[in-house]
């Protein structure tokens, strides 16, 4: 079962968008952690069954967001993708 925090985590995730100011600020307002320690959760709520048990849209989002951005990074480390090798 999640915890206080890390359900709150899931939960402001999955809306932060309608809070007002950059998110940090929201994150710092709304939640009382760091932005820093807002995202520890957050990467550990990836791999958690219960996380996506309590929010699978969010946490499939994430994953997928997470997967982009690895393939990305893998793409230019290996000169392909775009063909804009450097």
């Amino acid at each position: 079962m999640l915890g206080e925090r890390e359900s709150a985590v899931l939960e402001f995730e999955s809306s932060w968008w309608l809070y007002p100011g950059p998110k940090d600020q929201a994150i710092r307002e709304y939640l009382g952690i760091s932005a820093t320690r807002y995202y520890q959760v957050l990467r550990r709520l990836l791999e958690d069954p219960e996380a996506m048990r309590a929010d699978p849209l969010t946490v499939r989002r994430l994953r997928k967001m997470r997967s982009d951005v690895a393939k990305r990074a893998a793409e230019r480390r290996l000169g392909g993708g775009d063909g804009t090798s450097r």
